[in-house]
């Protein structure tokens, strides 16, 4: 028996795309980790930045946000709200001590499902290469960091 870090990926996928390339994936055979666990979006550009700290805090290890690509969108330009979102959330969360490589995005339309299942692969190889989050360990309680002053004795 190995204890090799098995990450926890929580995925949000756009529901017009990257989705269906994650079913064809399923459809056709496809194998890719067991690691992430996909969430539908209507579209990439819905997503709420709080739903990946809330992952994260909640023991993800990574946050895998897929969507069509640039200028396919269904909703015309959400993706690129989508793309300006996860460049501020990397960057929040780099402010707060985690590796801000610990969310990424990638654009994957329905017919890219061996796209989508090896970029999948590679992802959970980046996050085993991190290690585990514990991010409520370094964080603290309610995600508030925990800064213990040093306690002087008074002479009495």
């Amino acid at each position: 028996m190995t204890n090799e870090f098995d990450p926890v990926i929580i995925g949000f996928t756009c529901n017009w795309c990257s989705y269906r390339a994650a079913d064809m994936a399923g459809t056709a055979r496809i194998k890719y980790p067991h690691n992430v666990r996909l969430m539908r979006l209507m579209c990439s550009g819905r997503l709420d930045p709080t739903f990946v700290l809330k992952a994260l805090a909640g023991g993800a290890d990574g946050v895998l946000l897929t969507g069509c690509h640039p200028g396919e969108c269904h909703y015309l330009e959400q993706n690129y709200k989508a793309l300006r979102r996860v460049k501020l959330l990397k960057r929040t969360i780099a402010a707060m001590g985690i590796e801000p490589e610990r969310v990424k995005l990638v654009w994957a339309s329905a017919a890219e499902g061996t796209f989508l299942a090896k970029e999948i692969g590679v992802f959970v190889e980046e996050i085993k290469a991190l290690g585990p989050l514990n991010w409520p360990q370094r964080a603290g309680i309610n995600g508030i960091p925990v800064h213990q002053p040093e306690i002087e004795e008074v002479p009495a």
